[in-house]
């Protein structure tokens, strides 16, 4: 895994892309890529590369051309398909110099153009530049697993994996955040690609590729969750649910598989005490045969620690098993190193622990894990979509009192769960019953709450926020098929439209891994085992209020019983309490001070002075409701992203030595 940024000309001003720039740019993604650095220049482009190596150590350094060396590529990810992909190429009379991945996309698009996106299986970043037609190409995985950034300014486009790095390039770049963002931040707990929290910062979305030529610029989608449409859903699954539970487990097999063995590093498994990374690593121990590394996060808390069941599964595989106990005052202290990598502010604290997780890892001389992401998405595992069965069957008989009642199994992890109180339950989810139809509805409740943080914001904010509706602007940005989905596939496309990419592979995943040099590999994200997830009948996945039904099934014989039929259990982290008490760390009290706030401009200073007084008076109960836990760590993230992009620039040093440069911009003397 790598960290890739570039300077390209696209309006054909004159204006050579600086070769210092692209050092400082590539110095600020040393963490994405310690191994090696790599530049290339001419006229009107410039892409810089830095290395993690995974595959083909000796030979895969970038930027990397074609035969040609017309055609120029910076690469972030992986294609865990690129050996077939290279026999497909080879058969139609292609030579490869190197046994890169890398090396196989600029041959795939040479072969089959724009198109060749569709063949891969993998997770990317990648910047193609040809020099011939002076055509800048940007492309994205499906699912968002690698990040990239994008800002056009004064007549070049500035593109990178981190936004440090742009602000690296030109300091006169505007660093100002954007309300805009900020607001859907403090609606969807994200920012939504192509929107970013800083004003000049754009984010290519999902599945997108966007093409710079001649002056001008176009975009596309070259892939997007499609599910089987009504009322004949002929694209449906139609086996039986051992069926499906066969191929489910098949298509997890051929991935994890795929992830384990394309790498020339060994490669390591979180467990996180849940079902998805159990199964993940009992497939990743059978498709090796060797003794594997795992990782874990314990909490000195103990509403949080899955300890035992993580040791369970790691004494069954005989791994070699690492932990890393996290306490609060531990969350407190890595929470400004945190914020510097996910370069947004965030809602919940539980980045941090996984922060510190990559950090063991790294010391263990692990350069790739794989973990279970995605799987909830995929599979329907969220209350979310428990929550939104229950209110749509509930919607059907307003009146009754018997249909409410399945709510109350819902939340039983929680300290403080939403439904031990039957009445107060009711009146809240009751709320928009007449809505069922409508699209979002299972999200409504949820972005509603999390709107109500903005009770917070200042008077200037909310002025520029007046005409903003984060809500309508996302919904009007549905695919045209999505009515004719089910209500379970429509609530699957907006989580991973929304909390996806946008949180949980970015400030949870991406962010928190890069940030100590480690890949993350994601065997339920595979494009097969995507599309094979959603043919599959709502009632596979959601059976009654069975989350993962199918998934279940395929874990069967892998994974024990007693972490297959646990209660589900979110993965969480001690948030407002993390941060009072005697040990609250200095900038704690400085960011959250009426002045800072004043000067920063975002929050109403006297708002946040009462929230921050409420939750130093309420320590001692140990608890805080979820609107305080999310309205601290929310102003305070929000605070320190203030501090560290805006008020002072990330520090950034300039790269002098590169293992691949080519400098065709460089005066010749003679």
């Amino acid at each position: 895994m790598c960290g890739i940024a570039g300077i390209v000309d696209i309006a054909g001003t004159g204006r050579t892309p600086e070769r210092d720039a692209l050092a400082r740019m590539v110095g600020s993604l040393r963490h994405r890529g310690p191994d090696e650095r790599g530049l290339y220049r001419d006229q009107r482009a410039g892409l810089a590369h830095a290395r993690l190596s995974v595959i083909d150590i000796a030979a895969g350094q970038q930027p990397l051309a074609n035969a040609a060396e017309t055609l120029w590529i910076v690469f972030n990810g992986e294609i865990f398909n690129h050996v077939e992909l290279r026999a497909e190429l080879e058969a139609l009379g292609h030579r490869f110099r190197t046994r890169s991945d890398t090396e196989v996309i600029v041959q795939a698009f040479e072969a089959w153009g724009e198109s060749a996106f569709e063949r891969m299986n993998g997770q990317w970043a990648l910047a193609l530049w040809d020099s011939t037609r002076k055509r800048l190409l940007l492309a994205r995985d499906r699912a968002g697993v690698r990040p990239l950034h994008i800002c056009e300014h004064r007549g070049q486009v500035y593109f990178a994996s981190e936004v440090k790095a742009i602000f690296a390039a030109d300091p006169s770049i505007s660093r100002a955040l954007d309300p805009a963002g900020i607001d859907q931040t403090f609606t969807f707990w994200c920012s939504v690609a192509p929107s970013h929290v800083f004003h000049a910062i754009q984010e290519l979305e999902p599945g997108h590729v966007r093409i710079y030529e001649d002056g001008t610029v176009r975009e596309h989608a070259f892939w997007q969750p499609r599910f089987p449409e009504s009322p004949r859903r002929e694209a449906e699954f139609r086996g039986t649910v051992e069926e499906a539970a066969a191929a489910v487990r098949a298509g997890l097999e051929d991935a994890t598989r795929l992830r384990m063995l394309r790498s020339d590093v060994p490669v390591g498994s979180y467990l996180s005490g849940g079902l998805d990374s159990a199964l993940i690593a009992a497939l990743a121990r059978r498709a090796t045969g060797r003794r594997l590394h795992t990782f874990s996060i314990r909490f000195s808390d103990a509403e949080y620690d899955e300890t035992g069941y993580q040791r369970l599964m790691a004494g069954l595989l005989e791994s070699e098993h690492h932990e890393i106990l996290v306490r609060r005052t531990d969350i407190a202290e890595a929470l400004p190193d945190t914020i510097f990598h996910t370069e947004r502010p965030i809602l919940r604290t539980a980045p941090v622990p996984l922060f510190l997780l990559s950090r063991l890892t790294r010391s263990k001389g692990i350069k790739v894990v794989l973990t279970g992401e995605g799987a909830d998405e995929v599979f329907a595992g969220y209350d979310l979509f428990r929550e939104g069965k229950v209110r749509r069957f509930w919607a059907t008989a307003p009146a009754s009192t018997l249909r409410p009642r399945a709510l109350e199994r819902l939340y039983p992890y929680l300290a403080r769960s939403p439904v031990a109180q039957q009445a107060v339950a009711r009146q809240f989810f009751g709320r928009n019953l007449a809505n069922a139809s409508r699209p979002g509805f299972a999200h409504e409740i949820r972005w509603q709450s999390t709107s109500a943080l903005k009770r917070l914001f200042s008077r200037e904010m909310r002025d520029a926020l007046r005409p903003v509706d984060a809500v309508g602007a996302f919904l009007a940005t549905l695919p045209s098929e999505f009515a004719q989905w089910s209500a379970l596939a429509q609530d699957q496309y907006i989580e991973m439209r929304t909390l996806l990419s946008g949180y949980l592979l970015s400030s949870q995943g991406d962010r928190m891994l890069m940030a100590h040099s480690v890949e993350g590999r994601f065997p339920f994200l595979d494009k097969n085992v995507v599309e094979l997830a959603s043919t599959l009948p709502p009632r596979y996945k959601l059976r009654a209020l069975d989350e993962k039904h199918v998934l279940k099934r395929a874990a069967g014989g892998l994974v024990p019983d007693s972490i297959v039929r646990r209660a589900k259990q979110p993965y969480r982290a001690p948030d407002a309490l993390a941060f009072v008490g005697a040990q609250t760390p200095a900038y704690v009290e400085e960011l959250l001070s009426a002045k800072r706030i004043a000067d920063t401009g975002i929050f109403d200073a006297a708002a946040v002075t009462q929230l921050w007084r409420k939750c130093k008076d309420r320590r001692d109960e140990g608890q805080y409701s979820n609107t305080d836990n999310m309205a601290l760590v929310g102003v305070l993230t929000t605070q320190l992203l203030d501090e560290q992009f805006v008020r002072q620039a990330p520090s950034s040093a300039m790269e002098k030595v590169f293992g691949v440069d080519v400098d065709r911009a460089a005066p010749v003397y003679g």
